[in-house]
């Protein structure tokens, strides 16, 4: 009897870790396992990072912290590491503008006398997480600058939990304002006609935001010519969406998260997540919230009928305090980029938008595309059917998905194409 207890032992141990890492996901999911096995590992790091906070150690936040990346800034692999991402020729350099640290990738094409692309890239983190310095956002800039010629400045914003909104957006601004002045833009041999803005979630509302601000501010001799927008994260007033219900559990950004970032974000008591999910921070009853401010994020109107599907828009009949009282910048359009009047976005650059299937922030995408659209800009987008939030990112190894391979690829293209 005795000898049969390593095998139980050993059969309950197996359920339980099946048990924790299994969860039921869409069937347009190409590699199910994989995007389990990593949610589960990020739910162990917040798990832990939250108990550290409980025990006073650490804000959780420093507990994750960002990955940084395994290459120097020179480029050089450091010994052990897998060396995924780097490109040999790329220079790398870290500096200031307008005294907000930028990585800068300069491609080893071109030279003297050529005028190369220029992008500024914003990465994601939904405004707490991530770094310039990230292995993926690394790879994927040093792809960038090295296939499209491309002078590439990535640019380290001020994150939670030591600022929230508006400064990160602030930083971007200030950086972006630099990077498209004569002088930068002389120095690093740029084609002032020729310079894009982009992000990635959370860095995707930034560069939604700042080009908006760009594009009508007239003290701004050049301005962006495009915009590449991966699955951004553009409103706060509606997490009832079609897309926010249906990918509510799958990870690895679940709905109760992406709520709680926004009320980070914009320095709201975090105690009103049980509110904002059920949107009594929007409810019909808001004055501040007009009937055209309303229009503006109406997935009833500005989805495609196939992702309406036999959703209804959620009636609050009941709202709270009041969204001034809640978080004074939720009707911000340099939080909220999808609230922005159509006379902002008609003089935006033509854009590119990204968006996932399996993604909370799907319609969000979808819902500024066509107000683009609508406004007179030309759009392309990128619709991924097996595609989850994130999946951008995941192109280094070990943690690689083709979907995300081919999402790259997808955005290198149209940008080769556009920019």
């Amino acid at each position: 009897m005795m000898r049969l207890w390593p095998v139980v032992v050993t059969v309950l141990l197996t359920a339980a870790v099946a048990r924790y890492v299994y969860i039921p996901l869409p069937d347009t999911i190409q590699e199910p396992w994989k995007l389990m096995m990593v949610a589960a590992g990020l739910r162990t790091s917040m798990h832990l990072a939250s108990l550290k906070d409980w025990l006073g150690c650490d804000h959780y936040i420093k507990s994750v912290g960002p990955s940084p990346s395994s290459e120097s800034a020179d480029g050089a692999t450091k010994a052990g590491s897998d060396g995924g991402g780097v490109v040999p020729g790329v220079k790398v350099s870290d500096i200031t503008l307008a005294g907000i640290p930028v990585r800068v990738y300069e491609p080893p094409a071109g030279g003297e006398g050529h005028l190369r692309r220029g992008l500024m890239y914003f990465h994601g983190g939904d405004w707490a997480f991530g770094s310039a310095e990230r292995r993926s956002s690394d790879a994927l800039n040093r792809m960038v600058s090295d296939e499209l010629n491309t002078v590439v400045a990535s640019v380290e914003y001020r994150r939670y939990p030591e600022v929230h909104f508006p400064v990160p957006y602030l930083d971007c601004l200030a950086a972006a304002k630099h990077f498209l002045s004569t002088e930068v833009l002389a120095k690093y041999a740029i084609d002032p006609e020729r310079v894009a803005v982009s992000g990635a979630s959370s860095g995707g509302n930034l560069a939604a935001a700042v080009a908006q601000e760009i594009s009508i501010d007239d003290g701004v001799s050049v301005k962006f010519s495009v915009q590449a927008l991966i699955y951004p994260a553009l409103q706060a007033l509606d997490f009832n969406t079609p897309s926010y219900l249906q990918n509510q559990d799958v990870p690895v950004l679940y709905r109760p998260l992406m709520v709680r970032f926004w009320l980070q974000y914009l320095g709201a008591d975090p105690s009103l997540q049980p509110q904002w999910l059920v949107n009594n921070h929007s409810s019909s009853h808001h004055p501040a919230i007009t009937p055209e401010l309303r229009a503006r994020s109406d997935w009833a109107v500005l989805l495609p009928p196939k992702y309406r599907r036999n959703h209804k828009p959620l009636v609050v009949e009941r709202g709270s305090q009041g969204p001034a009282k809640e978080a004074p910048g939720l009707l911000d359009v340099r939080a909220s980029p999808l609230l922005a009047g159509p006379e902002v976005l008609a003089k935006c650059p033509r854009a590119y938008v990204l968006t996932c299937e399996n993604d909370v922030l799907r319609d969000d995408g979808f819902m500024y595309a066509r107000r683009l659209q609508d406004a007179g800009v030309t759009v392309t987008n990128d619709h991924y059917e097996d595609g989850f939030h994130g999946c951008f990112s995941f192109i280094v190894w070990p943690v690689e998905f083709d979907v995300g391979k081919r999402a790259v690829r997808g955005y290198l293209t149209w940008l080769q194409n556009n920019l």
